[in-house]
């Protein structure tokens, strides 16, 4: 039975990947940070065969510590400060933890493995942040980045950290430079999710607005459960190496409003939709749309799920969460 530890197993990302592996027959670890972290009951629903084990990005002997654990064949570094609006306020712990924190994971297995770090797979959760301002679009692995955020910045240290790991020590490290990728799992506030389970909340008549930056960023977003394969796909490869996963395909915040709005009926969103200038980025990222088509001819990748579909399964998981809220508070007032 192959075994995998994964860092982030409470995100969105971390979630789908232990349901996959799970599947797949692997026996799972997790990585928790806090003995009473509020997320880990969603994981324990959806995986609950993955064995947590308690460590922090900023703290390295606990990282070896749970190497020594799991004896890893795999290890999936999916941990970040992931929500790129906060990077700006806190751009130090995006630093630590995003960044540095790469380096002691990558560390932690050059130590676990006595130096020996072809013996463990490594991914890398890089992003598409990377590319920032962008020199080219469609955007591959060659195209130069210019982050123009903190998280981007941090991002970009990990991934060229991993490069330099397998590069200098021979480590079998991949970096996945994902495109937005959503899900119902997604966190209240990200675009997609706030949209979304706004829009489930004003078709129930719970609120009445939506406050929103920038409407005109274009991006190339995609399905989580379809991206985490190709996280899978890249360690079961001859020669590690780094791969663009995006669907080619991008879509503004208003393409995203349509759809959520018309799921419940309403057509004319305007004035659900306020504009908050508090919410616009210090320096934005106005295109971004990947080219993978090395993860499609190397790694036999693509999506399944297309951007209407996305939304609208978030809608309606949106809806049924909120009429399962209004039922329990009937219940209290009756």
């Amino acid at each position: 039975m192959p075994r995998a530890l994964i860092t982030g197993v409470t995100g969105q990302d971390g979630s789908y990947l232990a349901e996959f592996l799970v599947a797949k027959g692997y026996e799972v670890f997790g990585l928790v940070r806090g003995q009473n972290n509020p997320r880990v009951p969603a994981v324990r629903r959806v995986a609950p065969a993955v064995r947590l084990l308690n460590g922090d990005l900023r703290d390295l002997p606990s990282l070896i510590g749970a190497l020594d654990a799991a004896q890893p064949d795999e290890v999936y570094n999916l941990g970040a400060v992931s929500f790129v609006g906060m990077s700006w306020r806190q751009a130090e712990l995006t630093s630590e933890i995003t960044g540095i924190g790469v380096l002691r994971m990558l560390e932690a297995v050059q130590i676990h493995t006595h130096n020996d770090m072809g013996r463990i797979r490594f991914y890398q959760a890089s992003s598409s942040e990377m590319f920032g301002k962008v020199r080219e679009v469609p955007q591959n692995e060659a195209t130069p980045f210019h982050p123009r955020s903190p998280y981007g910045v941090a991002k970009t240290f990990g991934h060229f950290m991993t490069v330099n790991y397998r590069e200098s020590y021979g480590a079998y490290a991949c970096s996945g430079i994902l495109f937005n990728h959503e899900s119902p799992r997604r966190g209240h506030e990200f675009v997609s999710r706030k949209v979304t389970r706004g829009v489930a909340r004003i078709a129930a008549g719970l609120e009445d607005t939506i406050s929103l930056g920038n409407l005109e960023s274009r991006r190339d977003w995609g399905f989580a459960g379809d991206y985490v394969e190709a996280m899978w796909l890249m360690l079961q490869q001859d020669e590690p190496d780094d791969y663009v996963v995006a669907t080619g395909v991008t879509h503004s915040v208003r393409d995203l409003l349509d759809i959520a709005f018309n799921r419940v009926g309403i057509r004319d969103w305007a004035r659900h939709v306020a504009q908050d200038p508090g919410l616009l980025r210090p320096a934005e990222v106005d295109l971004l749309v990947g080219d993978a088509s090395k993860a499609r001819s190397r790694l036999g990748w693509k999506p399944r799920v297309d951007f209407r579909t996305l939304i609208e399964s978030m809608v309606d998981a949106d809806l049924a969460a909120t009429e399962r809220e209004a039922r329990s508070r009937r219940r209290v007032i009756s």
